[in-house]
């Protein structure tokens, strides 16, 4: 019986090539996942991602914001490795990942319909991978044209470069051997008028360049942005309607002119539990006198006072010039720095700015420790970690612990990247080092709190870093075309308020930028101001914090961290250290107690709790690759005498014999009648006979 096969024939299938930074960026429509609201897939070389955006036909209910999820998908085929671990296959997201969906999730999400309720999902997927495209900068272009082409309501499109620094020239998208070289990763998105999004990490880069690297990726995107415009209007789906979840004007209108004095006074405090504490029985008094006209006012309460709450503030910042904790616009808030605080960590730091306060906890490991990575990308491994923390109590909110969200993932990888240009090598420092943030208590910007706790801790820790890293934050309000800027955003400022912008970094230069907006873009001039106000801020929590916390990293690390040295061997000596088996290395480790870490290279890094046992234990590795030079002279001990000559050590585990002719510049009639066993003497070694035996002179060695 045979069987008949219809060809599949794509009607919709459509192809559009485009050249970005020199590679050739080709858009696929209409093959696959056709089910989705908006589907691509999206090529960069090499690299190929499908990016799905679908949206739910109905809106959820009783929620006040747009249920957005964006998931980055790795999958190890892309790179041609089967995962590791017990079950192959690929588990929860990597940290990598769970970053890539949060700087693609920050661009995308300010762009919505403010009163969009309805489920959105975009699920980008990396199918293959070329190390020269980036993946994310492919996913987040993916994404911003799934979403334009779909009918899901969404104010796009947007493009994303990445933009690198080498030999202090600027570079778009950088290959993978650029990339090794730059000083600055950088992460731009943009629409076709503003700035949406900037991710920075950088080896301390003058504010200049940042802004320099900036406005390029936003001159090319602008580029970027007319190509994906010319996909939408040839297969562009209209925008679905859908019900708006504004809160009734009137209704809002009638319970703020009724509690504004009341929630006004609530607010003008700098104390966050004395306004919470005037809140409630404001809530109460609305539900009270409203709930008989309007009988779901409980149920919207929440999004009501949210309303209510920002349009006082935001009337005080733009109108009055007045922050609700009474700061001048440019005033950090009170700061204060301990290191020091238990004896045991290997190093430990608080950092305080008002109510927000972060704790810092570091400690040193052996090599051994690094973390090894399981991804798509060229790393493999992490010798520094940082973690960040925040339970609820840091809130005043009664629940339980949680293993991290993408928050926390997100934050920790912040104040990790912020440090990562100031640490020594692991020539200089060979340990792994792991720094957990601790957030004990939060009323704004604890990310960048984490940033100069963990500078104190690193110092208290006697990592030598190469200068001290502090991080602050810029809010922004904008009305139309007014808008200003403020230094230090607290809790409030940064609920009510149009932008986050978060820069760590020394004196010398930009370390890290995180920006998280609410509107739809940044103008060059308000991106200048924040990059000259943080600027500002950054040095004055350095010299006036930081450094009189603690002037420089200490000079010895703590007594309870391990001590750490290395030595080099010739890699061919490896397999004599190890042993048969493991046997020789376990034997060295039982012995002296100390780790031993052995790399392909011939670096050995050794540590203990005592130097006592580090130096046992690089005398029993010397021991094993010695190797004497022709002609040094050495300091043997007789261990045993025959007729024709003396048997010497002349290094620990290595004898050789010393001939009777060459004991003594006259002749010798006995052994005897020059040394005995134990004696010492010097003797010169003149090389390995044709047996592979060590001879030794005596003679010439006088």
């Amino acid at each position: 019986m045979s069987q008949m096969f219809t060809e599949k024939v794509f009607d919709n299938y459509k192809v559009y090539e485009y050249e970005l930074a020199g590679r050739k960026l080709v858009v696929e429509s209409g093959k696959m996942a056709g089910l989705a609201n908006g589907s691509v897939l999206i090529r960069y070389g090499e690299t190929a991602i499908l990016a799905c955006a679908t949206a739910s036909a109905a809106p959820r209910d009783g929620i006040d914001f747009l249920p957005l999820s964006v998931d980055f998908e790795e999958r190890m085929y892309s790179v041609g490795r089967i995962p590791g671990g017990y079950l192959k296959r690929e588990g929860k997201p990597s940290e990598k990942a769970v970053l890539t969906s949060r700087v693609i999730d920050r661009p995308i999400r300010p762009l919505f319909p403010k009163d969009l309720r309805n489920d959105v999902n975009l699920s980008l997927t990396v199918l293959s991978v070329d190390n020269d495209c980036s993946p994310e900068i492919t996913a987040m272009i993916g994404a911003s044209i799934a979403l334009s082409i779909s009918d899901i309501p969404w104010n796009g499109p947007i493009g994303g470069l990445f933009m690198g620094m080498v030999d202090g020239k600027i570079v778009i998208n950088p290959t993978s051997e650029q990339r090794r070289e730059s000083t600055l990763e950088l992460t731009v998105a943009a629409s076709e008028k503003k700035v949406v999004m900037i991710e920075a990490g950088a080896k301390e880069v003058s504010d200049e360049d940042m802004y320099n690297a900036i406005m390029m990726a936003h001159e090319e995107i602008k580029k970027l942005i007319g190509f994906i415009n010319g996909i939408v209007a040839e297969i562009g789906k209209p925008k679905f309607a859908y019900p708006s979840c504004e809160l009734d004007h009137d209704m809002f209108d009638e319970v703020f002119a009724f509690c504004e004095k009341d929630v006004m006074y609530a607010l003008d405090t700098d104390d966050k539990t004395v306004r919470d504490a005037r809140m409630q029985p404001i809530m109460e008094n609305i539900v009270a006198t409203f709930e008989e006209k309007y009988p779901d006012i409980s149920a919207i309460m929440a999004e009501l006072i949210y309303k209510i709450q920002k349009k006082i503030v935001r009337r005080w910042l733009l109108e009055d010039k007045k922050r609700v904790d009474g700061r001048r616009m440019d005033e950090i808030r009170p700061l204060t720095a301990e290191v020091g605080l238990f004896k045991k960590i290997h190093g430990s730091g608080m950092f305080t700015r008002g109510q927000t306060q972060v704790m810092t906890l570091a400690t040193l490991g052996p090599i051994s420790d690094c973390q090894m990575l399981d991804g798509i990308d060229e790393e493999t491994e992490k010798r520094y970690m940082h973690h960040y923390n925040m339970p609820g109590y840091s809130t005043g909110e009664a629940k339980a612990s949680r293993t991290p969200g993408r928050r926390e993932i997100g934050h920790g990888a912040l104040a990790e990247r912020s440090l990562v240009p100031v640490l020594p090598s692991v020539e200089e420092f060979p340990y792994a080092i792991r720094l957990v943030s601790e957030v004990i208590s939060s009323n704004g910007s604890t990310s960048q709190a984490s940033v100069c706790g963990s500078t104190l801790a690193l110092m208290d820790a006697g990592v030598p870093i190469t200068a001290p890293v502090a991080g602050i934050s810029c809010g922004l309000i904008t009305e139309g075309e007014k808008w200003m800027t403020m230094i230090d955003i607290q809790g409030l400022e940064d609920f009510y308020g149009d932008m986050d912008f978060k820069v760590a970094g020394t004196h010398k230069g930009i370390t890290s930028i995180q920006m998280d907006l609410k509107i739809d873009g940044l103008t060059p001039e308000i991106i200048k101001e924040a990059l000259e106000v943080t600027h500002k801020g950054r040095d004055a929590i350095i010299d006036d914090v930081i450094l009189k916390a603690i002037p420089a990293p200490r000079a010895q690390v703590s007594d309870y961290a391990p001590k750490m040295i290395t030595m080099n061997i010739k890699p061919e000596k490896i397999r004599e250290v190890i042993g048969t088996g493991g046997k020789v290395i376990q034997k060295i480790v039982a012995e002296t107690g100390a780790k031993v870490d052995i790399q392909e290279d011939g670096t050995i890094f050794i540590s203990a709790i005592s130097m006592q046992s580090i130096d046992a234990a690089r005398q029993e590795i010397a021991n094993i690759v010695f190797e004497p030079e022709v002609g040094a002279i050495y300091n043997a001990k007789v261990v045993r005498i025959i007729e024709i000559g003396a048997f010497v050590e002349y290094a620990p585990g290595r004898q050789g014999m010393v001939h009777i002719s060459k004991l003594a510049k006259e002749r010798t009639e006995k052994v005897e009648d020059v040394c005995q066993v134990g004696d010492e003497m010097l003797v010169k070694f003149l090389g390995i006979d044709d047996k592979g035996r060590a001879n030794l002179s005596r003679k010439d060695a006088l």
